[in-house]
């Protein structure tokens, strides 16, 4: 049995006890924290409580968390914008003139066939024709005309590489570092690490897609070894109050509510003097101060009634293409603002038919020119807007997928591209990074890089590193090991930083 277990089964087998008075009582059992927890999982309660424990028992002082932990930082929060399904550099960033040259053509002499599915197929040439856009001359598909017009705002990492072809191990990696599940994310350790700005909000909120969640659902988001408190806390994005419990039912009298809080708190007194120094049990009444106030600061913080119209016609709130995309990013500026460190948004669920995420396995042009209209247009506006706010000096956008598309085409006279992890591109702007910047590269045909690879353990330390963290030393001792976002990789890419 564990120490936690057999603490829990001495408490609930405790004699009865004695008040100041001599009156004997017997208490009432305990409730074990793991079935605290889970029966309030994913309510106001719940959220309030782990972001309790995340303040206490991190250890970091929320106050000095802007400045870094280890030096100067240049971001002092995230928002990760992560497209699910695998988007074809082919098809945005990174063209090819070779392949319009080979065009029908097989491949010759770069490498096996590393799709999931291992049909072979012949060389294609993007779906879309390519431009140069901005001052920095950056090349962007037609497929993407509101990002295009942020070019001289975004650095380009080209040289991507991920282990695995599988959705759900890449789409841990991206997030967690490991292929396998069970590690913590990149949000649950900046949550471990920095703490919160501000004291009413969570640090760490997913938006997950309207439309579903992404392979592997919320390990995408789990503290993993990391204590508890630094999950995710997943916003639904479906309709709805974006958190359960949110408001007091309306058929529950305010007077009546009176009389339950006043019955709860005469309960909670008694159970307090019959287990002094019960840390875990005052935190959860602590907790509920802090629901009180999350009642007030969630439905302002995710409200758009204040918003402008011209704001609203930016993100293209009212444009049913992009599939209520556009409201997770609006609200995703929202929080930030008000002091949340880290926003994970997910653009395209996992599976489903037709497909709701970017595995353009049956028809590239079909595929990506749906997805493009959800993300497109929102995350441009989501730039655009940190940028006019004065924001994006400090913020830190992510831009990224699991992995990259084949050259090739997904069985013979197809339109559709496999998977490939051996070449992507993803991007960052904002906070500490050259803007209109390009690193790495791919070979003629985007097959494999060919300059400067960056692998997601670099990835990942370059992220920490412009938040003030040094990767190797951001770390947690689980099983005899002292455990790291990188693991035993990873290497700051100096050459995007400004």
């Amino acid at each position: 049995m564990s120490s936690e277990a057999s603490s829990e089964a001495s408490s609930e087998a405790s004699s009865e006890s004695i008040l100041a008075s001599g009156e004997r009582v017997a208490p009432a059992p305990l409730v074990p924290r793991r079935h605290f927890l889970s029966s309030s999982s994913g309510s106001l309660a719940s959220v309030a409580l782990s972001w309790l424990m995340a303040r206490e028992g991190s250890g970091q002082l929320p106050a000095g968390a802007s400045s870094g932990l280890h030096f100067p930082a240049k971001a002092k929060r995230v928002v990760q914008i992560f497209c699910s399904g695998g988007v074809s550099h082919l098809e945005t960033f990174d063209p090819k003139a070779e392949l319009e040259r080979l065009d029908g053509k097989s491949l010759e002499g770069k490498g096996e066939n590393l799709g999931f599915f291992g049909q072979p197929g012949m060389l294609m040439k993007s779906v879309y024709p390519f431009a140069r856009h901005g001052e920095s001359g950056s090349w962007v598909s037609s497929l993407l005309p509101h990002l295009a017009s942020c070019a001289d705002d975004l650095c380009f990492i080209h040289s991507m590489v991920a282990k695995s072809n599988n959705h759900t191990p890449a789409t841990f990696q991206m997030n967690s570092g490991f292929t396998l599940n069970g590690f913590p994310c990149m949000g649950a350790w900046l949550s471990y690490g920095l703490g919160t700005i501000n004291e009413d909000l969570p640090a760490f909120v997913v938006l997950p897609d309207p439309r579903g969640q992404p392979a592997g659902g919320s390990i995408n988001w789990t503290s993993g070894f990391l204590p508890a408190n630094h999950q995710g806390v997943a916003f639904r994005t479906d309709g709805g109050d974006p958190i359960a419990d949110l408001r007091t039912p309306a058929n529950l009298a305010p007077a009546d509510r009176v009389a339950d809080l006043r019955l709860l708190g005469d309960m909670n007194s008694d159970f307090a003097r019959l287990h002094p120094g019960d840390t875990d049990f005052a935190a959860r009444l602590r907790s509920y101060e802090l629901a009180a106030r999350m009642q007030v600061s969630i439905p302002e913080a995710t409200s758009f009634d204040d918003e402008p119209a011209a704001v609203r016609e930016l993100y293209g709130i009212d444009d049913p293409t992009n599939k209520g995309f556009s409201r997770n990013c609006l609200m995703a500026r929202r929080l930030l603002e008000r002091g949340v460190r880290f926003v994970q948004l997910f653009n395209g669920g996992s599976f489903g038919s037709p497909r709701i995420n970017w595995d353009g396995h049956e028809n590239m042009k079909e595929n990506h020119d749906t997805q493009a209209a959800t993300m497109d247009r929102p995350v441009a506006a989501l730039i655009k807007d940190l940028k006019d706010r004065g924001m994006l000096d400090d913020t830190l956008v992510v831009w990224s997928t699991e992995f990259g598309r084949s050259p090739v085409t997904q069985g013979i006279g197809a339109t559709g591209r496999d998977h490939h992890p051996k070449a992507f591109t993803c991007f960052l702007a904002g906070a500490g990074v050259k803007g209109g910047h390009h690193h790495g590269a791919t070979d003629d045909v985007g097959y494999g890089v060919v300059e400067d690879e960056v692998t997601i353990p670099d990835f990942h330390a370059t992220i920490l590193h412009l938040l003030g963290i040094d990767h190797e030393k951001l770390t947690y001792y689980h099983n005899g090991v002292n455990r790291r976002l990188t693991d035993v990789h990873g290497h700051v890419v100096r050459g995007i930083l400004s």
